[in-house]
C-alpha cells in the first residue's frame, strides 16, 4: 500500500553544529510531538488566497510556489545596507563607472538603480529576453512563482527592457534574484546581482574610425559563431573591444593589476557574493545574512578601498546525521526538498549533497541515500548533538515535515 503511492526512499546525512546567537534568534522551536502544518513552511498550492508581498497583494494559484524562508528575504536589500560586504562591493563597482565614464556635460555616463521591486511579472523575466515558451529556464522546479503571471526576479536582466524603451543608453542595475537551488557553501535561494548595458549609436561606435560614416551596424546575413545575422561584423568587433575594454577596467579596479531600433551594445551581468566572497575570504555563502555583530563590524570601513579579510567565527567542526524518508513517485524535483530543509533548518544549513538511491525491483520503491544534509554555523561554541537541543529540534522538524506530506518512512542518525 505505502510503495503503491511513494516510489523512492531516500537518505539524508545531516551535519550539525550548534547555530550562531543571531541565527538563533530568529528560529522558533516547535515541540517534539507536535506536528507543522504545511502551510508553516509554504504559500504556494492554494488558489484563491493571497500572498502579501512589499505592501501588495498577490492571489494564488496552482503555479505558486513560494517558501516561507525565502518571502523572509525579500526586502531586505543586503546590497543597500551601509557597510555590508555586498555594498562595498556595489559601492565599489559604482565608483569606478563614475570616474571611467563621463558624459558630455561632466556627470556620469551611467545612471544606477538598485532599488527596483524584485516583483516582476513572467513576461518581465521571460518574455521580453526573448525566452521561448518552452525553454527549461521556466521551470516552476528553478523559479519562485507568485502566481502565473507574477514571480520573484531570476535575474536583474528582468528590467533591461523597461529601462531601455525609457530611453536609458547607459546603467548598472542592483539587486536580489531568486533562484531555486542545491544546498551548500557555494549557492543560496537569494543572491544578488549587479548587471550593465550600454548602448551606441552608429555616430558614437563609429566616431575617429577611417571611413566610420560608411559604416553600418546592421545588415542582413547569416548567422554565424562570431556574430548574430543583423549586426555587421565591423559593428560587432568595435562592441567586443568596448566591451572587453570595460570589463578589464572594472577587474583591475577590484582586483588590482593581478529595445533600441538604431543602436548597438552590450550587456554583462556580476554576482556580488562571488566577488564578495574572492576579494574577502568569505568561505561561506549564508554569512552574508548573517546578523551577528562579530561579523558585520570586520566591514565598517573608512574607505571602500580597503583591504579586509574575513576572520572566521568558529573553529569547530559540524556534527553529522542520516536522514532517510520516502518521495513521491510524480510531480517531485530536488529543489523541493531543498526549500523544505532550508524553512525548516534556516541558515543552519550548510550542505546537502546526494549519496546513492535503490529501487527494489518488485515493490518499485526506491530505498537509499538521498544526499548529506550538513546543518552548520560559524558559531564560537559548539555542542555535541546530544547536549545541542537547537540541533535535535531541528532534525526531528524535518523528518515530520516529510511525513506530514506523506512522504517520510523511516530515519536514521550517524555522526
Amino acid at each position: 500500500m505505502v510503495c503503491s503511492a511513494l516510489r523512492r526512499v531516500a537518505r539524508m546525512r545531516v551535519y550539525l553544529v550548534r547555530k550562531a546567537s543571531s541565527v538563533s534568534r530568529g528560529h522558533q522551536h516547535q515541540a517534539l510531538g507536535s506536528r507543522p502544518a504545511v502551510s508553516e513552511f509554504t504559500v504556494g498550492g492554494a488558489p484563491g488566497g493571497l500572498v502579501e508581498l512589499l505592501g501588495k497583494s498577490y492571489p494564488l494559484d496552482d503555479y505558486s510556489n513560494l517558501s516561507r524562508k525565502v518571502l523572509s528575504r525579500v526586502g531586505r536589500n543586503l546590497h543597500n545596507k551601509q557597510h555590508h560586504p555586498l555594498w562595498l562591493i556595489k559601492e565599489r563597482v559604482k565608483e569606478h563607472f563614475y570616474k571611467q565614464y563621463v558624459g558630455r556635460f561632466g556627470t556620469p555616463l551611467f545612471s544606477v538603480y538598485d532599488d527596483l521591486s524584485p516583483v516582476v511579472t513572467t513576461w518581465q523575466n521571460f518574455d521580453s529576453l526573448l525566452i521561448p515558451a518552452d525553454h527549461p529556464s521556466r521551470k516552476k522546479g528553478d523559479n519562485y512563482y507568485l502566481n502565473r503571471t507574477h514571480m520573484l526576479r531570476a535575474h536583474t536582466s528582468a528590467h533591461q527592457w523597461d529601462l531601455l524603451h525609457a530611453g536609458l543608453d547607459a546603467f548598472l542595475v542592483v539587486g536580489d534574484v531568486y533562484r531555486r537551488d542545491q544546498i551548500d557553501s557555494q549557492h543560496y535561494p537569494v543572491f544578488h546581482q549587479l548587471e550593465a548595458v550600454r548602448l551606441f549609436s552608429k555616430h558614437e561606435l563609429f566616431a575617429g574610425i577611417k571611413d566610420g560614416e560608411s559604416l553600418q551596424l546592421f545588415e542582413q546575413s547569416s548567422r554565424s559563431t562570431h556574430k548574430q545575422e543583423t549586426h555587421t561584423m565591423e559593428a560587432m568587433k568595435l562592441v567586443e573591444f568596448n566591451l572587453k575594454q570595460t570589463l578589464t577596467r572594472l577587474v583591475t579596479h577590484l582586483f588590482g593589476d593581478a529595445g533600441a531600433q538604431d543602436k548597438i551594445g552590450w550587456a554583462f551581468g556580476l554576482g556580488l557574493e562571488r566577488l564578495a566572497m574572492i576579494l574577502y575570504d568569505i568561505p561561506d555563502i549564508r554569512l552574508f545574512w548573517s546578523e551577528d555583530e562579530r561579523f558585520l563590524k570586520q566591514f565598517c570601513l573608512s574607505d571602500i578601498n580597503q583591504k579586509v579579510k574575513f576572520q572566521p567565527l568558529s573553529k569547530y567542526p559540524a556534527v553529522i546525521n542520516d536522514i532517510s524518508f520516502w518521495l513521491p513517485s510524480e510531480n517531485y524535483t530536488e529543489n523541493d526538498f531543498y526549500d523544505l530543509v532550508r524553512t525548516i533548518g534556516g541558515d543552519l544549513v550548510e550542505k546537502v549533497d546526494l549519496i546513492d538511491k535503490f529501487e527494489h525491483p518488485k515493490l518499485t520503491c526506491h530505498i537509499g541515500n538521498h544526499g548529506d544534509l550538513l546543518l552548520s554555523s560559524h558559531s564560537p561554541k559548539t555542542e555535541i548533538q546530544s547536549n545541542n537541543p537547537c540541533c535535535g529540534d531541528t532534525v526531528h522538524k524535518l523528518w515530520r515535515a516529510t511525513d506530514e506530506a506523506k512522504t517520510t518512512h523511516y530515519l536514521s542518525y550517524s555522526s
